[in-house]
């Protein structure tokens, strides 16, 4: 086989290059001006959002440091909130951040599951963007009518399973409702409103879309082959679903569920429409009465002093720093899913 040499004719082809294992690298083309703004542009949006996040905890920790120096660790301990007289802390409104989340997540995850299993492996193609556009629908709705809804409608229609429930379950501390008696039939219904079983309820719904847009986005990545060979091998739908899909998309159902955490933490005009806000630490989901660091916020940013200005972005810090950690951890299960990290070959 003849070889031209070079200003003969063609030029010669490029010498493959080798790495230090012996690996044969992919020729480095050259780099559009196009492709160098793109990459500036990227670069420096991703820059201008983490300067973003730096300045508002900056912001929150230089407003909250007179309320920190003062409170210390009782910060953390203390249930009561009467920052003029210098008695406050976050523990009953933390108690109760945590619990509606929970709760709320708890709810959502078997349906966002379900309803991105349904779009992505059984609903028709011609049906599919119907639901998808429906679900995404959901996210933009206004959470204030999430709170209007959840405090005229479902309030009443809940109250009966709140009972139903500590009724038979009042053994487990959680469902347990203080100074109530299940068995009575003429017990006000009072006793079981404005709780964090209701608020999460709330929630649940408003998180639903986020958690199952990144379900459905991790199962539809599921590989091809897989699929098809084990339903070559007689597998059933539900099988192969077993088999292949969740598996793979085991990242992005951890991710979406932490998304929707990070979510749930951090909702305010809906939880503070429907809860009867307490200071003290109320672990009893189905009773009247819990709070959350976003409810507090609301309730008294308006009528606080210099002070109590300081303590409330004190508890916005906390909120802030903890809603921070959840949706890290979640994006970076989120993403270790979409690429695939996470499947069993």
């Amino acid at each position: 086989m003849s070889v031209v040499a070079p200003g003969l004719g063609q030029p010669s082809a490029p010498e493959p290059d080798f790495g230090d294992d012996g690996t044969r690298r992919a020729p480095r083309g050259r780099v559009e001006p196009v492709d160098r703004v793109f990459r500036a542009v990227l670069g420096g949006s991703g820059a201008v959002v983490l300067a973003i996040m730096l300045l508002v905890g900056v912001f929150l920790t230089y407003r909250a440091a007179q309320a920190l120096g003062v409170a210390k660790f009782r910060f953390l301990t203390t249930s009561a909130w009467e920052p003029d007289s210098h008695h406050f802390g976050i523990a009953a409104v933390l108690t109760g951040t945590v619990l509606i989340g929970v709760t709320a997540i708890i709810l959502a995850l078997p349906l966002a599951l379900g309803t991105a299993l349904y779009i992505s492996e059984y609903a028709p193609r011609r049906l599919k963007r119907t639901l998808i556009s429906l679900v995404d629908l959901m996210a933009a709705v206004p959470s204030v009518v999430f709170g209007l809804w959840g405090a005229f409608f479902l309030q009443g229609h809940v109250v009966g399973l709140s009972r139903w429930i500590s009724t038979y379950f009042s053994w487990i501390p959680l469902f347990k409702v203080d100074g109530a008696d299940p068995h009575d039939p003429l017990q006000a219904d009072t006793a079981y409103t404005s709780s964090t079983f209701i608020a999460g309820i709330v929630v649940a719904l408003m998180v639903t879309p986020i958690a199952c847009s990144v379900m459905r986005e991790t199962f539809s990545q599921a590989p091809a082959g897989e699929r098809e060979g084990a339903l070559a091998l007689g597998s059933t739908r539900w099988g192969m679903i077993r088999a292949v899909v969740l598996p793979y998309g085991r990242g992005g159902v951890i991710g979406g569920t932490m998304l929707g955490l990070g979510r749930a933490l951090g909702e305010t005009i809906a939880v503070y429409m429907i809860i009867s806000p307490v200071f003290s630490v109320q672990p009893h989901i189905l009773q009247n009465g819990t709070n959350s660091v976003s409810s507090l916020i609301a309730l008294r940013y308006g009528s606080a002093s210099d002070f109590g200005m300081s303590a409330l972005m004190a508890a916005g810090l906390a909120l802030f720093l903890m809603t921070l950690v959840v949706n890290f951890i979640a994006s970076s299960i989120a993403a270790r899913g979409r690429s695939g990290a996470g499947t069993e070959a």
